[in-house]
């Protein structure tokens, strides 16, 4: 029988490391209650200038056929699939750090957006929206008259 040197820092350590990486990932799997959950969240920048809203989205590793956009009651919701990389069967693998799987990100639209008019452009692995704000939503100057 060998002897195996065990190391509770170790096991600490391999736990703090997988969800350092997403800390909302182990929030998001589908529990009993039925919620939604999602397999790895991608990460957004979310910017806003006078004429519209920008979102850009970092999807390493995802098709463009694998993403799916909607907006549905001022919710646009951006869903998506990692998929796996085949492994041969000679492959032995030491740690896996990618994330895989699908994913889910909503956010709710202001109501002054012109929702028809987003636009959409991937490259690279970055997903980026242009969403126009309405005229009434964009800064208007009034000047003051003083009597």
């Amino acid at each position: 029988m060998a002897i195996v040197h065990w190391d509770p820092f170790r096991e600490m350590e391999d736990l703090l490391d997988k969800y350092s990486r997403t800390p909302i990932k182990s929030l998001l799997r589908k529990r009993d209650d039925g919620l939604l959950s999602s397999d790895w969240m991608p990460t957004m920048d979310i910017k806003e200038n006078k004429d519209s809203y920008l979102i850009k989205a970092e999807l390493p590793g995802v098709e463009k056929e694998n993403v799916n956009i909607s907006i549905e009651d001022g919710v646009l919701t951006i869903k998506g699939e990692k998929k796996t990389e085949k492994e041969e069967k000679d492959d032995k693998t030491h740690r896996v750090e990618c994330s895989y799987g699908s994913f889910f990100r909503s956010f709710t639209l202001p109501r002054e957006v012109k929702s028809d008019q987003i636009e959409a452009s991937y490259k690279d692995g970055i997903l980026k929206l242009k969403i126009p704000k309405s005229e009434e939503s964009k800064p208007k100057q009034i000047e003051v008259k003083i009597k």
